[in-house]
């Protein structure tokens, strides 16, 4: 509990001190959810600014309790957020049940990415649209030399169990998504410790 306590308010400075390419990315793909949404591992809110009228509903989860809290009180300039308690590997939601999923910057830290995206696939509607940002392993062998070298370290300082090098796009794609659209960037300086979670893919991919 006092992990989740910590990361709960390292991850509040970062957002709040996030650079310009986080902020772009979240504000396009939020900007971009349509109709009845699900956000997971919402963090402290730091999406829900970006949000247009066009997200209808949305549903909020984040599993750190201390989090969840900060989430709430994010949620509370906007009528049409709900803010509860999940994980993403057991969504309490029906199949079919939404438009849109958004996730930015969690697959790094949930247990079990591809349950999670199996999940994200059952309670999107068929067409729905699963809207992501993550940063990723390396696309070189010195890059992922360094963060294989540093994953197991850097998971247990972070508290909430961040792995640096997850080819998530891959688990995307061998979740079953259609039309996968992804993006692999580069835009963080590469000084230490940035330079580990330099790369990024942000994207989307339809039930």
């Amino acid at each position: 509990m006092n992990e989740s306590r910590t990361f709960a308010r390292f991850w509040a400075f970062a957002t709040k001190h996030e650079d310009k390419h986080t902020r772009e990315a979240r504000r396009q793909l939020a900007g971009g959810a349509r109709g009845r949404v699900l956000e997971i591992g919402c963090g402290v809110g730091a999406n829900f600014p970006y949000y247009g009228d066009a997200a209808t509903e949305i549903i909020a989860t984040e599993p750190n309790p201390h989090m969840l809290t900060a989430a709430r009180e994010a949620a509370a300039a906007r009528r049409n957020i709900i803010v509860q308690s999940a994980r993403a590997e057991s969504l309490p939601f029906d199949d079919a049940s939404f438009d849109t999923v958004l996730s930015t910057l969690n697959m790094c830290t949930i247990d079990d990415p591809p349950r999670a995206l199996a999940e994200i696939r059952r309670v999107l509607k068929p067409g729905g649209q699963y809207r992501f940002f993550d940063h990723v392993r390396y696309d070189h062998a010195f890059g992922r030399f360094w963060q294989n070298l540093a994953d197991p370290l850097w998971s247990r300082l972070l508290g909430a169990g961040c792995h640096l090098n997850r080819d998530i796009a891959a688990m995307i794609r061998a979740a079953g998504f259609r039309d996968v659209d992804l993006t692999f960037e580069k835009q963080l300086p590469p000084i230490p410790p940035v330079v580990l979670v330099r790369p990024h893919i942000r994207g989307t991919a339809t039930a």
